[in-house]
């Protein structure tokens, strides 16, 4: 039990919200992409397939990224007590799970068609470099934007075995929603970020936080409208979407910088509005 304990908080699999926000964009693609090809058994079935595809990614991820930080993270009071920083478990062991939970993760990609495998395998390389973009830019949650949303292309192409340009849109206007609520997480830990040395956009922009989160969100907003508009002919704002757009808006205008448990709180909301849009695609009245 101490050994399952130590492997849970290491892949975080206690804090569900990091896997579902890397499986939400992959659930947008798949829901768009059923609106083309309305096939409900290859559509729920490729659903659980990016779900434990998601889980497992995000736990490798995890635990690489401790691997990465450790000497950071015993500096951090939220993070000096995870696994690795805290001496728990050692380095090659870690490793030894992340090379476990990879091989699973490529067994369940192999359920795809060619182009999806390789668009899976060619995620490796962000989700693998992520952790050492805060040293070197402080555009790391934009790189983070461009890794949890690479799921969007995926499963577009798992159904359609192409990629196209409304995808990439789709893709494009996702990659700001990342960068919106990964600055908001990111301000939990300001002060010591500027001490230890780490970059982030919360750090760059945190005088004008808030106008950057809200312009993020906009972008975001302006894509996903963009795509129901012109793909989906959206004619009036259906209840999820209503719903969705209520949850941006939450998240902006109860922002405070100096509040760490507000933007925690804030933060986890995005997991709502990922399933409200997921909710929107499905029950949009397509063309």
């Amino acid at each position: 039990m101490h050994q399952l304990n130590i492997f849970i908080n290491l892949t975080r699999l206690n804090k569900p919200i990091g896997f579902m926000l890397l499986f939400w964009p992959c659930s947008w693609g798949l829901a768009y992409a059923f609106s083309f090809d309305q096939n409900l058994t290859k559509f729920l079935y490729y659903l659980m397939l990016f779900f434990a595809g998601s889980i497992l990614m995000r736990s490798a991820g995890c635990i690489f990224n401790d691997i990465v930080d450790k000497d950071f993270d015993k500096r951090v009071d939220r993070t000096k007590n995870r696994p690795i920083a805290s001496g728990k478990i050692g380095i090659k062991q870690s490793l030894f799970y992340v090379l476990i939970l990879c091989l699973i993760a490529f067994l369940v990609l192999l359920q795809f068609n060619f182009l999806t495998i390789v668009l899976g395998m060619s995620s490796m390389f962000l989700a693998f470099s992520y952790p050492f973009m805060k040293r070197f830019t402080y555009w790391p949650q934009l790189f983070l934007g461009i890794t949890f949303n690479w799921g969007i292309i995926m499963a577009w192409a798992a159904i359609n075995n192409s990629i196209n340009s409304e995808i990439i849109v789709l893709y494009l206007a996702a990659i700001f929603w990342t960068l919106g609520y990964d600055t908001i997480y990111g301000a939990q830990d300001m002060s010591d970020d500027e001490i230890i040395g780490i970059k982030s956009t919360s750090i760059k922009f945190k005088k004008n936080l808030k106008v950057f989160i809200f312009l993020s969100y906009l972008i975001f907003i302006a894509g996903i409208f963009f795509i129901f508009k012109n793909y989906l002919g959206l004619n009036i704002v259906t209840f999820f979407l209503f719903l969705f757009l209520v949850s941006i808006f939450v998240q902006v205008k109860q922002f405070d910088i100096f509040n760490e448990k507000k933007c925690f709180e804030l933060f986890k909301i995005n997991n709502f509005t990922g399933f409200l849009l997921f909710l929107s695609f499905l029950t949009m009245n397509y063309k």
